[in-house]
């Protein structure tokens, strides 16, 4: 008997501690002016809900608060935006008290000297060297041809009769092609760099627990490691003086480059390209052929454009500018598997004073969660939101609207956005004009965090008759 009345008092006792832990972290950030919300638990706050939840999370807190509400997720006090009108904003005055406010796990893995984490001067800077290395020129003339031969190769050995994990080949696609346009292609330095590469994604999105075993501290080795082989690559290049014709030559060029950065920047700027890509062209590829599979009229109808391009060229002819700008149902079907498979679900801000924004008054150090999934949702932008329908997109003005901010907005609209069109726009013409394909089955889908497959999506490709 006395055992179960000291169990009972400890629980109560573990109740107890929890209840005031929870009340004491609500009365901490009890400051006038405030947006409603609750911020969970002392140093994790709601991370772990956030995590599991997703999108659940946004509604169930939207639901009781409205659509701008204060959490504490990812280590930090954070108002959530889901305000399309509040969002836009945000997006579009940077400068007026706000600043990239990224977690510190992805500041400390991706580098800080990254163009999602700089501002001011040295963003415009920044950015200018980067879309010096997408322009449409540059896509045109040196891009496109080397993404057409390495897609070309890549999907050639596909069709032999065995399940095929797509998930798996896309992420191999989209990592081994960014490793080509970035100059980093020969089979020894790839070999090392891959599975580091993997191991930098998963930190990003991590809490910055540095401890053995981690997420985080896997993360922040593998960056470590990444650093040590760029850095050799770097100097064994100035060594050489071979003239490279890539996106590491053009950043280290230093004679006619306006954009000259340091090898610190150069680093940084690698890193964001090949992690950004890599994710942005792996998911959306993957996720359009698994829509494609589940819509055989929109399957014709893009299948009916490339075989039209296919016509008019002989089997060894590459795809060129001009086909790339004749795919208009193709960059339709990639908007919209992007607007239902949200690879970005928001950004995020730092207030760097105390700010009021949307009628509350928001202190200074807090980030602000621009949470731009939902705006993808709205039925008033896209009538029957659920449906994959790609038409909606060859109206331009969908494109061009205020609220599409599935590639970003403002002065943060992603730099890579037409190269990772192109990439996705040949993996299809290849894809379609090549290849049947049919599900196998069973295989499930997550959306949140991150839109993955956690056991592969796999498929039995056959050739086209």
């Amino acid at each position: 008997m006395a055992v179960y009345i000291f169990l009972a008092l400890g629980v109560v006792l573990v109740l107890c501690v929890c209840t005031a832990l929870l009340r004491w972290n609500e009365v901490r950030y009890m400051k006038k002016g405030l947006p409603p919300g609750t911020m969970g638990w002392p140093v994790f706050g709601e991370t772990t809900e956030f995590l599991k939840q997703g999108p659940n999370f946004m509604k169930n807190q939207s639901a009781r608060y409205g659509s701008f509400f204060k959490s504490h997720i990812l280590g930090c006090p954070t108002i959530v935006s889901m305000d399309p009108e509040v969002n836009r904003y945000i997006l579009m005055n940077e400068a007026k008290g706000l600043v990239p406010g990224y977690p510190q796990s992805m500041l400390d893995i991706l580098g800080k000297r990254n163009i999602a984490a700089v501002h001011g001067a040295s963003h415009k800077h920044m950015r200018g060297a980067l879309l010096s290395l997408v322009s449409p020129t540059m896509i045109r003339d040196q891009l496109l041809p080397k993404i057409d031969r390495f897609m070309r190769s890549h999907l050639a050995r596909w069709d032999d009769g065995s399940i095929i994990d797509l998930q798996d080949k896309t992420k191999q696609m989209a990592l081994l092609s960014s490793l080509m346009q970035i100059g980093i292609d020969s089979s020894s330095i790839s070999q090392e760099f891959i599975p580091e590469f993997f191991k930098l994604v998963l930190g990003t999105l991590s809490l910055p627990i540095d401890l053995p075993g981690t997420n985080y501290r896997r993360g922040f080795q593998a960056r470590k490691n990444i650093l040590g082989m760029l850095r050799k690559l770097i100097e064994e290049r100035r060594v050489s003086q071979e003239a490279h014709n890539d996106m590491l030559g053009c950043l280290m060029r230093s004679d006619d480059n306006k954009y000259k950065l340091n090898d610190e920047e150069i680093i940084d700027q690698i890193i964001t390209i090949m992690y950004s890509g890599y994710e942005t062209v792996s998911t959306t590829s993957m996720m359009a052929v698994k829509y494609l599979h589940d819509n055989p009229s929109v399957l014709h109808e893009l299948r009916k454009e490339h075989l039209g391009i296919r016509a008019k060229k002989r089997p060894e002819d590459p795809i060129e500018w001009d086909d790339l700008k004749a795919m208009r149902f193709t960059r339709a079907v990639i908007f919209e598997t992007s607007r239902l498979a949200t690879v970005v679900n928001g950004v995020l801000r730092k207030t760097t004073k105390d700010m009021e924004l949307n009628g509350f008054l928001i202190p200074k150090g807090w980030r602000i969660y621009v949470y731009t999934r939902e705006i993808n949702y709205n039925l008033r932008l896209y009538p029957d939101p659920l449906a994959f329908n790609p038409w909606r997109w060859l109206d331009k003005s969908v494109e061009c609207q205020n609220y599409n901010l599935i590639f970003g907005g403002g002065t943060r609209q992603c730099p890579g956005k037409e190269l990772g069109i192109a990439e996705i726009s040949t993996f299809l013409h290849y894809f379609v004009t090549r290849y049947r394909w049919e599900e196998i089955g069973g295989d499930k889908l997550m959306k949140f965090p991150r839109v993955e497959a956690p056991n592969g999506l796999h498929i039995r490709v056959s050739p086209q008759c």
